[in-house]
């Protein structure tokens, strides 16, 4: 894959994962204790809040180094791990194109 290629992709994978963080907000949007839901339910709404703040939090920093990657496409610091400096797989690349570290590295 050339560089226009690998571009087009991360603005691609950026605008769904800004469409993401958008619902995830308004999925962690508070709870009204006004609210008529019942105490179980409202529990199960508690719950479901906090796995949907979890998923906005990691959405977010997807988003940060979808960013910071495209950043450095046509730089030297394209495709090199940020903790051992080696190359990162285009393999890697293209399916987790967020990566900023190597395989080893991220265990």
């Amino acid at each position: 894959m050339n560089q226009e290629e690998i571009a087009i992709q991360l603005k691609e994978e950026i605008v769904l994962t800004e469409e993401k963080i958008a619902h995830l907000e308004q999925l962690t949007q508070p709870i009204s204790p006004n609210d008529a839901i019942g105490r179980v339910s409202r529990m199960d709404a508690i719950n479901n809040k906090s796995v949907n703040e979890n998923s906005l939090r990691q959405a977010k920093v997807k988003l940060s180094n979808l960013k910071r990657v495209l950043e450095n496409l046509g730089t030297p610091d394209f495709g090199v791990c940020i903790k051992c400096k080696n190359e990162i797989p285009l393999g890697r690349i293209l399916i987790r194109p967020q990566s900023l570290l190597c395989v080893n590295c991220a265990r």
